[in-house]
Parts: structure tokens; C-alpha cells; sequence
């Protein structure tokens, strides 16, 4: 089946509805997803959206754009991360007016909490800069887009999974994928393509990610010849809940949360003095490590304690009900009587598919476009969280640029008409599919997908060194040799997630590859990427991006300048 629109948005979180929401003042769009978009992983977000609106103390937008730059240990490009801080308070205002139900303090204007790395007069001393629904931020923000875009009659394709992208004299000019009820094809004549599909976190075996974040996008632009920026910087959250990876939200640390190890001790005072549990997530997952790996683990376990009894009864039921909720029904804890589990796990990509302002994808380290072929969200590399990203950072990223890029691609449909699909379109997702349905190898998707999560999680994770990552590197191809040769128990064309988890897995594959050569060839250590091998951070040689391409014969590595506009790097202290 061929469906014709002005733009597809390929995924439906936050990201892909702000987009969808502003292009649709103008144009015809589609949102398409292999989940119903209501699902999206963005409703996962507890804990807030920065801006400096300033409503319970001073703020400033330059408080801001120096917090995350210094989070992101100088890795950010400061002309995006400018754009960042100087229009989130705008973002804000308009989020609210769409609806979005922010909590409010005494004065009625909406409330601000601390976080991580977030500081008043250039990191001084904390700041209230998190807007928040409670503790289900993303979800209030979702369930409000969403309604809006139904309002502004956006189509969405729910539960379609995009397998290509289609191009024309280098313009991409659609999508190819299935219907996963019928494994019917499903083409999609455009005149823009935005990728809004997050991140990719189940490459990892520990993860509070969803099990719809399997990097499809990343896998997408990489078979199209598009190179992926930065993918050594993989965020690994301090607080998951211990052997689940479901997430504490930082907003748990801000409330007052501590975090102890077996000694009882109240470690974070040695590792960031003035920060404690506020500080960037990079700087906390590396202290819980370590205390663990020291012996100091509680019960000399590999995990420490999260202490919120101090908040109060009354208080976590107000301010974090969804957590205490998770507590009580994966741990059977109270949280205001007993103390939590917690280690790190994966949880955001700050790299992605390189991007400019307005969200066109970019080729090469000289900033030239594949027109009609945009990015935004975590799948994207804008670089505003260089090397590491702060809390709240990610929501106020998918708003800020979702606008930039739903006015952009609406310009650039007013200007662009449809172009002739390929012949083949539809009979090539037959072909892929029927072919993975008949193959009869002896490689079984599980398998391979666990064999994948645990190296990456052995030898990629928090510290890394040269010899864990090359031997990743040698699993993971050893790994796409038997993925060529799949067998499918399952060759029903109803509802086949068998089917969708091997595409997944192709994908996953792709995206761990380049994740691991991108970290082996980094000799340094900056943000989330911590080299055992090469413990500090060098700027004299890697105060640059990394450009990671897919080739026929290997992966291939460019490297382009970071822009350096107010402020030069200097030693990240907390």
C-alpha cells in the first residue's frame, strides 16, 4: 500500500509530535510508528524539563548554557547549546498553554526542583531549574501532544515498522516498512523524512530503556551511506533499580534522597564535594563502581543503598508517587521506611545522526545535507549533550529543536513537490521478508541478541580499556556473521514479533559496532566514555566529534572540530 503526505515522522514520542504538532500548520504530515505512539518510550521521563524560568530563585539562561556545556565536559557544540537555554523558557510557556498540567507552588506559578549539574552563578551552588508534573513528566507531556495532534488531525500509522529509506538523485523522498499485523508493505510517498525513533538502549543487558529502543534509526541512516556522530558517549544513569534497570529519577536525589554504600557511608562527599548527589550522572555511576569494585558494596554486593526516608511519608507521596509505586511492586519496599538497591544502567545516547539546528542530517564534517532527510530527539546528535548529558536536558532538547524542525521541513514541503518513488518498493519489503521467514540457518535471535547485551555490558559499559573493546569489537562481528544466518521458528505473517525482533537485532548490531569502534579508537577519557588505559582527558588531541561510517569491507572513523564560542574548557570540578 502507497500513502502520499507533505512529511513522515518516523516515531512517536515526544520528538516526533512536537515536530508533527508545528508542521501541521502548514502542511500534511503523518507520524509513523511501530508502537502506538502513546507507548513511546518518552513517557518513561519522571523527573522534569529544564529552563531557567526562575520561578523559585534567580536564574539566568547563561547559568544554564555553562551548566551544560561543563556537563558535557566541553564535547557540546556552545552555538546549539546557546539556542538550548536561550529558548527553553519560551518552550516552556508554550507547553503550558497546549495544556500541559505542570505542578505548582505556593505562588501558582509552575515548580522547580534541583538536579543533577544544574547551578546558580556559573556552579556555585545548586539551582531550582526542573519544571515538573510530580514524578511522570514525560507522560504529562506526551498524553498533552498527542491530543493536540489529533486536534490538528496529524495521521498516525501506528504499529508500522519502517525497514528503509527511499532516495532520488540524493533527496530522500520516502520510507519503505511493513503493517506488523500482516506483514503487509507499507510505502510511504513524502516530500521530508524526519527520524524521531530515541535511542538504544536494549543493546545493553541492563537498561531503563524500553523494548521498543533497539536503535532503529541509527540503523537506518547507517545502511544509507549517513555516518553517526559521537557514539562512544553512551549515559549510564546512577539510581536503577538494582538487577532491573527500571529507573529512580534524579528528582528522587533532588527531594533529598542520599546515597550510602555498606559501610553506611554517604559517599558522594569524597567524589563531588559541593554537588554530592546532584552531581552530573557520569561523575555518580563512576563513584557507585568504584565503592563497589573497593569492597565497599552493601553487603559486598555490587550495588550501594538510595536512602529516601528522610523525605518524609507525606512528602514521596506528593512530589515522587510513581517511584515509591515502582519500589513497592518490583522490591516490595517501602520507601519511606526501607532503603533502596541501585546501580547504574544504560540509559541515553548522547551521540546520534549528526544534525544542524533546524535538524537536516549532515554527511560529512563539512556540514553537507541529504535534502529531505531530518533528525531530532535522542536518535540525534544536534550535540548539545556532548559527552554527557544533565538531567532534564532531554526533554527541553525534543521541544526547543522539535519546533525548529517542524517549521523547517513545513518550509521546505511548501517548496519541494513529491518525486516518483523506486519501482521496486514494495516488492523489496516482500523480498526481506519473505526471506528471513524462509531462511533456514542455525543462528537463533535470542541468542544472539543475549550474546550481544553481555558483551557490550562486560567490556563497553562505564570503564573501558583497549583490550575489553577490541575483544567486543571481534564478538559483535562474530555476531553479525551468525545473524546472516537466522532461522525464524515463527513464520506466521499475523503479528510475528519474531519477525520484528530479527529486524530489530540487524539494527541493534549496526549500532553496537559502531558504538564500540567509535569508543576504541577515542584514547581519552571525557564525560561518559572513562578509559581505564587512558584516565584523563586529553583536548590537546580529542577536543573533537567523532564521524563513525559503515562500509562494505569496516567501519571507517572522521572527526570534526567542536565549536567553542563563551566558554573554553577548562578542569570539570563539582
Amino acid at each position: 500500500m502507497i500513502h502520499e503526505c507533505d512529511l513522515v515522522v518516523v516515531g512517536g514520542g515526544i520528538a516526533g509530535l512536537f515536530t508533527a504538532l508545528e508542521a501541521s500548520k502548514s502542511c500534511k504530515v503523518a507520524v509513523v510508528s511501530k508502537v502506538h505512539v502513546t507507548r513511546s518510550h518518552s513517557v518513561a521521563a519522571q523527573g522534569g524539563i529544564a529552563a531557567s524560568l526562575g520561578n523559585e530563585e534567580e536564574d539566568r539562561w547563561e547559568w544554564h548554557m555553562f551548566d551544560t556545556v561543563k556537563g558535557s565536559d566541553y564535547l557540546a557544540d556552545q552555538d546549539m547549546v546557546e539556542i538550548l537555554a536561550k529558548e527553553a523558557p519560551a518552550a516552556i510557556v508554550a507547553l503550558e498553554r497546549m495544556g500541559v498540567p505542570f505542578s505548582r507552588n505556593a505562588a501558582g506559578k509552575i515548580e522547580q526542583r534541583r538536579f543533577g549539574g544544574h547551578t546558580r552563578n556559573f556552579g556555585e551552588v545548586p539551582v531550582k531549574r526542573a519544571c515538573y508534573a510530580s514524578d511522570r513528566t514525560g507522560r504529562a507531556i506526551m498524553d498533552t501532544l498527542y491530543d493536540q495532534c489529533l486536534r490538528r488531525r496529524v495521521e498516525f500509522f501506528n504499529e508500522v515498522f519502517i525497514m528503509k529509506l527511499l532516495f532520488r538523485d540524493g533527496r530522500c523522498i520516502g520510507a519503505a516498512g511493513y503493517d506488523i499485523a500482516d506483514c503487509t508493505p507499507q510505502i510511504f510517498q513524502t516530500k521530508a523524512i524526519v527520524l524521531a525513533t530515541g535511542g538504544c538502549g536494549r543493546i545493553f543487558k541492563v537498561t531503563s530503556n524500553g523494548y521498543a529502543s533497539t536503535g532503529d534509526g541509527f540503523g537506518l541512516t547507517l545502511e544509507a551511506g549517513v555516518p553517526l556522530e559521537d557514539m562512544e558517549f553512551v549515559q549510564f544513569h546512577p539510581t536503577g533499580i538494582y538487577g532491573l534497570g527500571i529507573l529512580v529519577s534524579e528528582a528522587a536525589r533532588a527531594e533529598g534522597g542520599v546515597l550510602t554504600n555498606g559501610r553506611g557511608e554517604r559517599f558522594m562527599e569524597r567524589y563531588a564535594p559541593t554537588l554530592k548527589e546532584l552531581a552530573p550522572r557520569d561523575i555518580i555511576s563512576r563513584a557507585i563502581l568504584t565503592e563497589t569494585r573497593e569492597g565497599r558494596g552493601v553487603n559486598g554486593a555490587d550495588f550501594v543503598h538510595l536512602d529516601l526516608r528522610g523525605i518524609g511519608k507525606e512528602r514521596l507521596r506528593q512530589k515522587l508517587p510513581e517511584i515509591t509505586s515502582l519500589i513497592q511492586t518490583y522490591l516490595g519496599i517501602d520507601s519511606s521506611e526501607g532503603m533502596i538497591p541501585v546501580a547504574p544502567t544504560c540509559h541515553y545516547m548522547m551521540g546520534g545522526i549528526p544534525t544542524d539546528a533546524e535538524g537536516h542530517v549532515l554527511t560529512n564534517q563539512c556540514g553537507a545535507q541529504v535534502f529531505g532527510l531530518y533528525a531530532i530527539g535522542e536518535c540525534a546528535c544536534v550535540s548539545v549533550h556532548g559527552a554527557n548529558r544533565l538531567g532534564c536536558n532531554s526533554l527541553i532538547d525534543l521541544v526547543v529543536f522539535g519546533k525548529r524542525v517542524g517549521v523547517n521541513t513545513a518550509k521546505y514541503a511548501e517548496d519541494n513537490g513529491l518525486l516518483p518513488l523506486p519501482p521496486d518498493s514494495e516488492s523489496d519489503v516482500e523480498n526481506t521478508i519473505n526471506n528471513l521467514l524462509g531462511a533456514h540457518g542455525d543462528s537463533r535471535v535470542p541468542v544472539i541478541r543475549e550474546a550481544m547485551q553481555r558483551v557490550m555490558a562486560d567490556k563497553c559499559s562505564v570503564f573501558r580499556d583497549r583490550d575489553g573493546l577490541t575483544k567486543a569489537l571481534a564478538v559483535i562481528r562474530e555476531l553479525k556473521q551468525k545473524y546472516a544466518n537466522l532461522n525464524l521458528a515463527n513464520k506466521s505473517k499475523r503479528f510475528n514479533y519474531e519477525l520484528q525482533e530479527a529486524i530489530e537485532l540487524g539494527n541493534m548490531l549496526k549500532t553496537a559496532e559502531g558504538i564500540v569502534f567509535s569508543a576504541l579508537n577515542r584514547e581519552e577519557s571525557r564525560g561518559a566514555h572513562f578509559r581505564n588505559d587512558y584516565s584523563e582527558r586529553n583536548d590537546d588531541e580529542w577536543l573533537k566529534h567523532t564521524l563513525v561510517y559503515a562500509s562494505n569491507e569496516d567501519l571507517k572513523v572522521r572527526y570534526k572540530p567542536v565549536l567553542i564560542t563563551k566558554f573554553p574548557p577548562e578542569k570539570r570540578r563539582y
